[in-house]
């Protein structure tokens, strides 16, 4: 499934559940790349939550889309938005929801978003 750039199955299994669990990000609320990368089970691999999230396909008919997936939500682990490409938009989004600085900064404390895994859905839905 070229359209959720994911090269190899277990790189679109891993953009899937981490397109599944974003979705759970409550409105007003935020978290951080490593936690979804934690949540996915690959703690390690916040990075590649981040590839995941800048490549979501912008087709609104897809299960998983930029339209039905709040990557917005999603910010640094320092508590800032941390994407140069989309960051403006980004920006734009997160004030419509919580208070955002001038600088991108968000209260964590007040809006982080840090549950476990067994508190979340995580039946993945496979596109067709």
């Amino acid at each position: 499934m070229p359209e959720y750039g994911a090269g190899s199955q277990e790189a679109l299994d891993f953009h899937l559940m981490v397109y599944h669990l974003a979705t759970q990000i409550p409105y007003g609320r935020v978290t951080n790349y490593g936690h979804l990368a934690y949540l996915a089970g690959k703690p390690e691999n916040s990075r590649q939550v981040g590839y995941a999230l800048k490549h979501l396909p912008t087709r609104p008919e897809l299960r998983y889309s930029s339209q039905s997936v709040p990557w917005w939500r999603v910010i640094g682990g320092s508590g800032y938005i941390s994407t140069v490409e989309k960051r403006q938009h980004q920006l734009e989004r997160l004030r419509q929801e919580i208070p955002v600085t001038d600088k991108g900064g968000v209260d964590m404390a007040t809006y982080g978003w840090f549950p476990e895994i067994e508190d979340l859905n995580t039946d993945v839905e496979y596109p067709q």
